[in-house]
């Protein structure tokens, strides 16, 4: 890596977040954090773009300013209503006659073939999963490298974004004088941060509510099977309530935050009230009504979220069903999320040795104010270890340097004839 940093930028609708690790050979010695107020973004998609630039150079600026690094390049998140997945089959015969032993090159070959005929002109692929491969005697092997077959078989799954989406986030990136360096998929990066030793077997769902765009990324033993995106989250609850009291959202998210709960409202005394500040004056509201209508829409986004998840996965089979962002902080939340699924329901955690240590010695990310961060985290994560865990990331590309290409085909032919 020629830098001695990584940047990861988190595009929020409600909130810009980002996360910069210092690296020396690989390992990251510190991680510096910066949060700004979101502007011209709704639903994963800008609907202001000088809004944004400006947004996003606050942020950077202040961020160059606590690290004291000259920012160049970054790593950026797509989320929402352009994100589009698929599955792309292609087959590649391996000998003309009798079998030969799978190479990284066939399976390289069998891929690329795959991604070309699930490609379109109007997506970028942002990132290519190998679901399962097949030889001639067997389907859905995980690996298949050094067996022996006549033809090789590949259901590759496809995560894709508007090439219109991403040419805007990188013209926006540009303007505000930065180059950007790389995609990732925001639930995928929420799952890396994530993802502990417990979590890489069995059936896993990780449910990343934002305020805006809801991603339910499902997994098998660490690999990712599918990719669900529901167009509501936290904001769902602060518009509901804004309207109930005939408030300016802002304060209704103060109030959200403060005051409302989910659950058994029936236990707030009807004439208990609170003082909200509207328009320089005070004006008084019942504390019930606010835990009331957020407990009606909170119900409602559990129960999307079940219906999303039954569409995949019997619940009962879930092994791990893991659920971040902050809309979960909410009072009463995740209890009413739990009684939904009817399983445990656990709150997404940093477990990673390299990133835990630097989210706990931080005091502003005590309690559970770290999973803002985790998107970020992330996609620093996935820079950092770029060849590795080729299930969740990118497949690797061929050798592009003569004598990796030289090393390579040997090693190709040692295992062919050893």
């Amino acid at each position: 890596m020629l830098n001695n940093y990584i940047c990861a930028l988190d595009i929020g609708s409600s909130k810009l977040v980002a996360a910069l690790a210092r690296t020396k050979k690989g390992v990251i010695s510190d991680i510096i954090f910066e949060t700004e107020i979101s502007k011209g973004i709704a639903e994963g998609s800008i609907v202001d773009s000088v809004e944004l630039i400006g947004s996003l150079s606050r942020l950077l600026k202040n961020l160059k300013a606590k690290s004291e690094i000259k920012i160049k390049s970054l790593y950026l998140n797509v989320s929402g209503q352009d994100i589009a997945t698929k599955h792309a089959h292609a087959i590649i015969p391996l000998a003309e006659r009798g079998n030969k032993v799978v190479t990284l090159s066939d399976l390289q070959k069998v891929n690329e073939q795959a991604r070309v005929l699930g490609s379109s002109l109007e997506e970028e692929i942002i990132h290519q999963i190998p679901y399962s491969y097949s030889i001639d005697s067997k389907s859905n092997i995980s690996n298949p490298l050094g067996l022996y077959s006549h033809k090789l078989e590949v259901d590759l799954y496809l995560v894709c974004a508007k090439v219109s989406s991403l040419q805007s986030f990188s013209r926006v990136v540009n303007q505000a004088g930065y180059e950007l360096k790389d995609l990732f998929l925001s639930g995928i990066s929420t799952a890396y941060a994530v993802l502990n030793p417990g979590l890489k077997t069995g059936e896993a769902v990780i449910c990343d509510i934002g305020s805006d765009i809801t991603e339910i990324i499902f997994l098998k033993d660490a690999a990712v099977r599918n990719i669900e995106v529901l167009r509501t989250g936290g904001n769902a609850i602060t518009q509901a309530i804004a309207r109930e009291l005939v408030v300016p959202f802002d304060l209704a998210e103060d109030v959200k935050r403060s005051y409302a709960s989910v659950g058994d409202f029936d236990a707030i005394p009807q004439e208990k009230e609170i003082l909200i500040k509207k328009d320089k004056v005070y004006k008084p509201i019942k504390q019930r009504l606010a835990a009331q209508t957020a407990t009606s829409h909170a119900r409602e986004i559990c129960e999307k979220i079940k219906h999303a998840v039954e569409k995949h996965i019997a619940l009962n089979e879930i092994d791990n069903f893991v659920v971040c962002g902050r809309t979960v902080l909410l009072e009463g939340f995740l209890e009413m999320l739990e009684g939904h699924m009817g399983i445990p329901v656990k709150l997404g955690k940093v477990n990673h040795p390299e990133i835990a240590p630097f989210i706990n010695k931080e005091d502003f990310l005590s309690g559970h104010k770290y999973l803002a961060y985790l998107t970020s985290l992330g996609m620093i994560y996935r820079a950092l270890h770029d060849d590795d865990e080729p299930q969740l990331a990118r497949l690797e590309t061929p050798a592009q340097n003569p004598l990796k290409k030289a090393i390579s085909r040997v090693k190709e032919v040692y295992q062919e004839y050893f």
